[in-house]
């Protein structure tokens, strides 16, 4: 069938079977319904970032887990050793406990530092494990200076403390005692990398928070030893170091004077206390004689005094009124190991840690108890021979005085109680003001 011209489109009738057919399943989009919606595929999610951040979380979750487990370890080994020491007197895990002690302090100090560069370090538990051992360190301090012949006792606490500190925060990280491996996990490590925040807060801490805490506790603690050990005849002061003389009379007018004394100190004190002695008084002078030359190197604190911007008590104390008797021992009553060590100590004393002292120093090799003997010959042997001179000297006058080292005195004090003298009156002298060697040194 032929189409007409004149017919408009919308006349016109498809012929049969020209509109081609329907594909089966198929539909014809309705008029007026919505777009057909097309699913998107998301884009692939970008790597896990886990290259370098996830390798530094690893490393110091090793770090941590090795630092706690030598922490416990040797506390465990302290603990075992100061038992040994306390109930067999055997210390076959000294050198052990010196070793793990040595790896602990390392890896602390480590830690520590770490901590002011990264927030990544779970403070809550190791910045107390950092700190316990110089922390209990310092707070047993003043243990030892009041109990220092249960000093054994003390270690064994302090070790006992520690394994329990140690498994303390160990079951505190692992959320009880599983005992696995690592023992800080990744996940408890922070993801966060240097931060100057932390980095300040913990530079302002340590500069004006602990290093002043500790220093003012190491000089509370410094006072403390001086005042106990010496019996309250020095004192270390703000202003500097003390000496108390102490007046003792007995009930027949008999009169003893203690005056501790320093080898090196003001030139201002000897002075004015070489002045201060009653004009019918007998001054017991110290000073060891060599009748025999056993001294290879004369006894001398000139050089010491000098670098410290002090005067020298032999130079400057020199008694004016009062009869100065000599009373103390020659050389050669001391022991020969005692005068091996007097002869080391004068060597390097006045020549400084040389090579060849280094090496004569090195193969000394003094025997065992030498310390025993040294004591015995440096104190106890002189103090005694004193008291036999104090005796002496108190038939041929009524005021002795007595201008010895600070370390004589406690004995010396107690001894003269015991023989009826009692404590009068006391004052106190300052033997080296602080700040005063320095100006002189200008």
């Amino acid at each position: 069938m032929e189409s007409n011209p004149n017919d408009t489109p919308s006349e016109r009738k498809p012929e049969a079977g020209s509109v081609p057919p329907q594909l089966p399943g198929t539909q014809l989009p309705s008029i007026g319904a919505p777009p057909p919606v097309i699913a998107e595929t998301s884009p692939p999610l970008p790597p896990k970032a886990t290259d370098k951040s996830s390798s530094l979380q690893q490393g110091l979750a090793i770090l941590l887990s090795l630092f706690l487990a030598l922490f416990l370890a040797e506390a465990v080994v302290s603990l075992a050793d100061d038992s040994l020491i306390l109930l067999f007197d055997l210390h076959i895990l000294t050198a052990i406990r010196g070793i793990l002690f040595a790896f602990v302090i390392l890896v602390a100090i480590a830690i520590y530092v770490l901590m002011g560069f990264t927030p990544m370090i779970p403070k809550r538990w190791f910045l107390p494990l950092t700190l316990f051992i110089p922390v209990a360190g310092l707070l047993v301090i003043p243990l030892f200076i009041y109990f220092y012949g249960e000093k054994q006792q003390i270690a064994w606490v302090v070790s006992l403390v520690q394994v329990l500190f140690g498994l303390g925060i160990l079951y505190w990280v692992q959320g009880g005692f599983k005992f696995r491996w690592p023992l800080v996990t990744v996940k408890q490590v922070a993801t966060r990398g240097f931060s100057w925040g932390n980095l300040s807060v913990f530079l302002l801490a340590n500069v004006f928070l602990l290093l002043p805490v500790a220093v003012v506790y190491l000089a509370f603690c410094a006072r403390l030893a001086v005042d106990h050990f010496s019996e309250g005849f020095v004192g270390l002061r703000p202003g500097g170091l003390t000496m108390q003389m102490r007046k003792y009379v007995r009930d027949d007018g008999k009169t003893i004077q203690l005056f501790p004394m320093a080898h090196i100190g003001d030139a201002e004190f000897y002075q004015k206390l070489s002045q201060s002695f009653p004009s019918n008084s007998i001054v017991l002078m110290e000073g060891v004689t060599d009748k025999k030359n056993l001294l290879t190197n004369k006894v001398s604190y000139k050089r010491m005094a000098t670098s410290l911007g002090l005067a020298d008590q032999q130079k400057e104390f020199k008694p004016s009124q009062g009869e100065t008797v000599m009373a103390d021992m020659d050389l050669d009553q001391f022991a020969p190991e005692t005068i091996a060590i007097l002869n080391m100590v004068m060597l390097i004393h006045a020549d400084g840690l040389t090579p060849e002292n280094v090496m004569k120093l090195m193969q000394h090799a003094p025997p065992p108890g030498v310390e025993k003997q040294l004591f015995d010959d440096i104190l106890s042997k002189r103090n005694r021979h004193l008291l036999g001179e104090i005796d002496l000297w108190l038939l041929e006058s009524d005021t002795i005085i007595v201008p010895w080292g600070a370390a004589h005195m406690p004995e010396i004090a107690r001894e003269i109680e015991k023989s009826g003298f009692r404590l009068k009156e006391t004052e106190d002298f300052v033997v080296i003001r602080f700040g005063s060697a320095g100006e002189k040194r200008k």
